[in-house]
C-alpha cells in the first residue's frame, strides 16, 4: 500500500446515510424546487397582469394609474414594463409597507404638488390639488412681502443731496480736499529743514569736523 492509500485508510469514514433520511432529503429538495416553480409561475403571471393593463392605460383617456403597494421584486416587473411601454413610473411610500407605483403619460407627468403630496402619505385628487396650490399661493405671498420689507430697509435716498441745503455744497467740498503740509510750522520754513547735501559730501563734511577737533586738542591741554 503506497503512503496516500495508508493516510485515506486511517482516516475516519463519512457517515453512513440510512434509507430514511436518503428519503427526507430528497423530499426537502422536491419541496424546494416546487416552491421555485411556484415562485417563477407567479412572477410570470403578476407580468402578464402588468402588461395586459398597461395596454388597456396606453388606450384609454387616464393621465395615471395605481398599482398595489408591493416588495421590491414585483415593483421592479412594473418598471420594466413601463420602460418597454415609453411611460414615466415613480414610487411613493416607505419600504416594506406601503412602497408602490403610480404610471404616467409622458404628456401628463406629475406636478410639484402631486409628488410632494404623495410623499407626504397623501392620495391625489382634486381636493388636495386645490389645497397644495393654495398653501404655494400663501408660501409665495410671503416671500414677496419679505423681498419688499428687504427693500424698505435700504435707504432710497443719498443724505448729503437730502441735507445740503443745511450743511452748504462748498462745505462738503471743502472738506473733500485733500490736506496740504504746512510750511510755516515750527517757524521754520519746511524748504529748510531738507537736507540736500549727498552722501558724499556728508562724509567729507564729518570727517573735516573731527580733524579739525583733533588739532585744536593740544592747545587745550596747554592752556590747563
Amino acid at each position: 500500500m503506497d503512503l496516500l492509500g495508508s493516510i485515506l485508510a486511517g482516516m475516519d469514514q463519512p457517515p453512513c446515510v440510512n434509507s430514511k433520511d436518503k428519503e427526507i432529503l430528497k423530499q426537502q429538495k422536491e419541496q424546494e424546487e416546487k416552491l421555485l416553480i411556484q415562485s417563477k409561475n407567479e412572477l410570470n403571471k403578476f407580468r402578464k397582469y402588468v402588461e395586459e393593463r398597461i395596454e388597456r392605460f396606453i388606450k384609454d383617456n387616464r393621465k395615471f394609474i395605481q398599482f398595489p403597494s408591493a416588495d421590491k421584486v414585483y415593483r421592479s416587473i412594473v418598471h420594466d414594463v413601463v420602460e418597454i411601454a415609453g411611460l414615466i413610473a415613480m414610487s411613493f411610500g416607505q419600504e416594506g409597507i406601503d412602497r408602490y407605483i403610480v404610471v404616467y403619460k409622458r404628456e401628463y407627468s406629475p406636478c410639484e404638488d402631486e409628488i410632494a403630496a404623495r410623499r407626504n402619505g397623501e392620495e391625489w385628487n382634486d381636493t388636495v390639488a386645490e389645497k397644495y396650490r393654495k398653501q404655494r399661493e400663501e408660501q409665495a405671498g410671503e416671500e414677496k412681502a419679505n423681498a419688499k420689507e428687504s427693500e424698505s430697509s435700504i435707504p432710497k435716498c443719498n443724505y448729503k443731496e437730502k441735507y445740503v441745503h443745511l450743511i452748504g455744497e462748498k462745505a462738503a467740498l471743502e472738506a473733500a480736499k485733500k490736506t496740504e503740509t504746512n510750511k510755516n510750522y515750527g517757524f521754520v520754513p519746511s524748504a529748510n529743514k531738507k537736507d540736500l547735501r549727498s552722501i558724499e559730501q556728508t562724509l567729507l563734511d564729518i570727517q573735516a569736523k573731527k580733524r579739525l577737533k583733533t588739532s585744536h586738542q593740544p592747545y587745550a591741554e596747554d592752556d590747563k
